[in-house]
């Protein structure tokens, strides 16, 4: 499965994530996208998406675990994956370009814009990473 994850720059960057070198991704309060996160399976290939300043997809990551309570809540109810970065998109996807390419007009992120983790259709993935630069084919799992 592909994934999109948002994340606000100032708080959480991808350059923290290349940085740290892994993370916990935690912190979900939302309950559709707290039902995504426990999807989420090793190996799977996430967007990375800056919200708020940049509003661009930024970099490609991999989870390295499936979903876990998230150690950050109060209660059971949450969830929490490891993520680690694969590759930085040599150009930033922004949203404007995502909104002006017919292909990808039925992403969750045009749909439900305020949503923080997202299913990708396998399609929209690759056209992603084709605009952001990137071969996918290089680091896909068989």
């Amino acid at each position: 499965m592909f994934w999109l994850f948002k994340t606000d720059p100032e708080t959480y960057s991808w350059d923290d994530l290349v940085k740290d070198g892994k993370t916990i991704w935690d912190g979900v309060r939302n309950f559709q996208a707290r039902n995504y996160l426990e999807k989420v399976a090793p190996g799977d290939l996430i967007l990375i998406y800056h919200s708020q300043s940049d509003k661009a997809v930024v970099g490609i990551a991999k989870a390295v675990s499936s979903a876990f309570p998230d150690p950050t809540a109060e209660s059971s109810n949450w969830v929490a994956v490891e993520i680690v970065p694969v590759v930085a998109l040599p150009q930033k996807v922004t949203l404007q370009a995502i909104k002006s390419n017919s292909e990808l007009a039925n992403l969750p992120l045009i749909r439900q814009s305020r949503l923080s983790i997202m299913p990708i259709e396998d399609s929209a993935f690759y056209r992603i990473c084709e605009m952001g630069g990137v071969d996918v084919k290089s680091f896909i799992r068989k």
